[in-house]
């Protein structure tokens, strides 16, 4: 039976967002561009299709002369982030299609491998 995943987390740029802000702390842009390696302007619309969906909050302000945008996420947004972790670890807790890995100790000695 496949999982049915949120679209708006199953992004690799919006997952490494969300995941930057989980410890819930508000993160000022640069660190959060630092943090999930996206580029300017794709941090600056995968984070308004977040805010769009309720995940995170955009704040900004002033610091002293400087305009500031923080992000922080929301209730919603760290709820549907546990629950796409959860469906993940699901399908790895799953019995089904298993890729177990050899024990050292059931395995031959390397050498014989390539004899």
């Amino acid at each position: 039976m496949a999982k049915r995943f949120d679209d708006m987390i199953s992004s690799s740029a919006r997952l490494a967002i969300l995941a930057t802000l989980v410890p819930g702390e508000a993160i000022p842009f640069t660190e959060l561009k630092r943090e999930s390696g996206l580029a300017d302007g794709n941090l600056h619309v995968q984070t308004a299709k977040l805010a769009e969906a309720g995940y995170l909050e955009i704040r900004k302000g002033l610091r002293g002369r400087r305009q500031v945008t923080e992000y922080k996420l929301t209730e919603l947004g760290f709820e549907r982030f546990r629950l796409f972790v959860r469906q993940l670890e699901a399908i790895l807790d799953s019995e089904a299609g298993v890729i177990r890995p050899v024990l050292a100790v059931d395995r031959k000695d390397d050498s014989e491998v390539w004899s």
